[in-house]
């Protein structure tokens, strides 16, 4: 299997002062030589945590293409449970809603040519020290993040702090590991950009909105300046009808049904979107974090859309051969990407980084990872069929993976350069 995938470069900061220096040689060593062996020990999970001599084969393994690979039954199942992590809510806990299967709980995604390290969440927690992250995006991107939650309570358990910051506790989300000093959260942003509803009939799952691509959502973009690892994502939200507004204008729309606007796709507000987003990043004059793309995530309704009484009641991976991904999905994939190649070049200049975690393919092989029937929305008066979120534990964690994969590779690229310099 093998998709498109961007290189990027290697920026480098000539300014780096000695304490810095100093401060990532250190951390370099605590993280390449041993872990007390309390923090390794799981009473938890039913996987070990890794051998932290994973860290350095990262860095000789470079060239390595992560994403091409195939999935293989992992009979030693998942890093966690329902049980062991409270942080899951009840519309990706499909244990405890009565999943009857479990084997989509035992597969683990292979590289072709070289080995993706098991999440080890006391190398993660110590990369983080002091740091910030958060996950920029719609309701799959909070289900990254709470997967993330689950994956680090072996080693640490947060404090639930969103209190603090909004009044809006259900869609934005902030964690506090004191241990670590690190903080962790959601901003909830399903466009990314401005948008507001525009169906005069009121809000619902399938209602007219209005986008202001040129506008990225204050929601994220006043907060986000001083966080060291920000990963962006948004997908389904732009299937809905949608008109486009650009300086002010409205320049079009997406199946709203009107003659006298102009039909754009949904793709044309999809690129503008993200457009605008890395833009924002770009401009900000204080941010100095790393983007990574977490690239579009299929849904697998069968028999039906969505709300026409669509499913998604498979136990098992497909093969690459059993199904192809549908082209609207290449499109969304081709278009984010295509973005993120125009920052990253811009990003070069400024010593920002962006990078890409591609689970567009890989995902689309994992139709039995969904909740389906077996979770419960926030909305409670309204049964639908959930083929876009994904169960926790479950192939979602695999994202976590590749996630810690790429920062560990950023980590120890900057201690080289600083002991270059």
């Amino acid at each position: 299997m093998k998709f498109l995938l961007i290189q990027l470069p290697n920026g480098k900061n000539s300014h780096q002062n000695t304490c810095l220096k100093l401060f990532l040689s250190t951390l370099a060593l605590i993280l390449i030589s041993s872990i007390p062996l309390g923090l390794l020990k799981s009473s938890h999970s039913p996987l070990p945590s890794p051998k932290l001599s994973s860290l350095r084969s990262i860095d000789l393994d470079d060239k390595c293409d992560v994403f091409n690979g195939k999935w293989l039954p992992h009979p030693q199942g998942p890093y966690y449970t329902n049980e062991t992590c409270r942080h899951i809510i009840d519309q990706h806990n499909c244990i405890k809603f009565g999943r009857p299967d479990s084997e989509f709980m035992k597969w683990r995604w292979k590289p072709i040519d070289c080995e993706l390290p098991l999440f080890d969440a006391a190398q993660f927690l110590e990369i983080v020290r002091g740091k910030s992250m958060a996950f920029v995006g719609d309701s799959v991107g909070r289900n990254q993040m709470q997967s993330l939650i689950c994956l680090l309570a072996d080693v640490a358990y947060a404090e639930d702090i969103p209190h603090k910051f909004t009044s809006d506790m259900n869609y934005f989300k902030r964690l506090f590991y004191p241990e670590y000093n690190f903080t962790l959260a959601a901003f909830w942003s399903p466009f990314l950009v401005k948008y507001r509803d525009a169906d005069p009939d009121g809000h619902s799952f399938n209602s007219l909105m209005s986008l202001y691509l040129d506008e990225a959502d204050e929601a994220w973009a006043n907060e986000i300046e001083n966080f060291d690892y920000v990963i962006v994502s948004a997908g389904q939200w732009f299937f809905r009808p949608l008109y486009f507004y650009q300086n002010g204008q409205l320049v079009g729309c997406h199946k709203c049904n009107e003659n006298n606007i102009t039909s754009l796709t949904r793709y044309y507000g999809y690129k503008t979107a993200f457009r605008t987003a890395f833009k924002t990043l770009l401009s900000l004059e204080n941010y100095k974090g790393i983007t990574f793309l977490r690239t579009f995530s299929a849904s697998h309704f069968e028999n039906g859309d969505w709300d026409k009484g669509g499913n998604c009641v498979r136990t098992r991976p497909f093969t690459s051969g059993d199904m192809k991904l549908e082209d609207y999905n290449m499109e969304f994939y081709l278009t984010q990407v295509e973005e993120l190649r125009k920052a990253e070049e811009k990003g070069v200049k400024k010593g920002l980084r962006f990078e890409l975690i591609n689970i567009t393919e890989i995902m689309w092989l994992r139709p039995d990872g969904h909740p389906n029937s077996y979770g419960h929305s926030m909305n409670r008066n309204v049964k639908v069929n959930d083929c876009v979120h994904w169960c926790l534990p479950g192939p979602i964690d695999t994202w976590n993976e590749f996630l810690l994969y790429f920062m560990k590779r950023e980590f120890l690229l900057r201690v080289k350069q600083m002991k270059n310099a």
